[in-house]
């Protein structure tokens, strides 16, 4: 009885702070929705500060919708999402298999170079220099091949590739299977899960783009949605110097706000599964 009692109040506990969390971590997300669909006007009855609007009204995005420039910015975005993450998972996996093999000459010596690349960095500047010798300026490659390959994610796939069982590879190798087989129909389809969480990292990423498009591309129709965002925060933010560009009301900005964020958060509740278990399997090994 004296155990039972604990477990409650522990879990009362743990689930009183849990939910406060919670509360603390959605509010912002609530209240940035909410005044994107408050009237201007009682947004600024009640000093831009609206939790529960009393109305309903989808102006701000009607108005934020009807610049070209956020369709085109969206298109932008998507592009480097699917592109970038399809090119970001095939190098990745073609790097981290073979660095899983134990058998792979000058593994050590590959695995030190990859190390190297997570302590340090050429810099800001040699970064532009070689992107501009490249011819990658204003381009939307620009944001794309620079960070073709992570070196973290490429330690964790090779993490979770080094625990599949040694014997089903040599198995099937033994059955005559090439390396391709193998990869494409055994590797791979017993590590979805880490697959799953490793673009998700590399699609986040490029849906966030934003300080290599700032650095990279000087071409307005070459933006991602999230530059255009920023625009649009910095115009009510600095009136006086686009005097002659209409300034965003507050409903507007929180509306940008949402629809930058909102493909994200949508698609995250469905592989969130996936995303736990690839994370937990794949730091199993180092």
């Amino acid at each position: 009885m004296v155990r039972g009692t604990e477990d409650t109040i522990f879990n009362a506990i743990n689930y009183t702070i849990l939910a406060l969390v919670g509360l603390t971590v959605l509010f912002p997300l609530f209240f940035v929705l909410s005044v994107s669909v408050t009237p201007m006007a009682e947004v600024l009855k009640n000093g831009g500060y609206i939790v529960f609007p009393s109305r309903i009204s989808f102006t701000a995005y009607r108005e934020l919708l009807g610049d070209p420039a956020i369709p085109r910015a969206f298109m932008v975005t998507l592009f480097i999402t699917v592109v970038g993450t399809a090119i970001n998972m095939a190098l990745t996996l073609l790097m981290a298999y073979p660095l899983s093999r134990k058998s792979l000459p000058g593994r050590s010596f590959f695995l030190l170079l990859i190390l190297f690349s997570m302590l340090f960095s050429g810099g800001l500047i040699p970064l532009y220099l070689t992107v501009k010798a490249t011819g990658l300026l204003n381009s939307v490659w620009a944001m794309i091949i620079p960070g073709a390959i992570g070196a973290f994610n490429v330690l964790v796939m090779k993490s979770f590739f080094e625990n599949i069982p040694e014997e089903l590879i040599e198995s099937v190798r033994i059955d005559g299977a090439k390396e391709w087989r193998i990869l494409l129909h055994i590797v791979i389809p017993l590590s979805l899960p880490v697959m799953i969480t490793i673009g998700l990292f590399y699609t986040v990423g490029h849906w966030n783009s934003f300080f290599s498009a700032i650095m990279f591309i000087t071409d307005p129709k070459l933006h991602p949605i999230q530059v255009i965002v920023r625009n649009v925060l910095t115009m009510a933010q600095n009136p006086v110097e686009n005097i002659d560009v209409p300034v965003p009301t507050e409903a507007v900005q929180m509306a940008a706000v949402v629809v930058a964020c909102f493909p994200v958060i949508a698609v995250y509740p469905f592989v969130q599964k996936h995303f736990t278990k690839g994370m937990l399997i794949g730091s199993i090994k180092g």
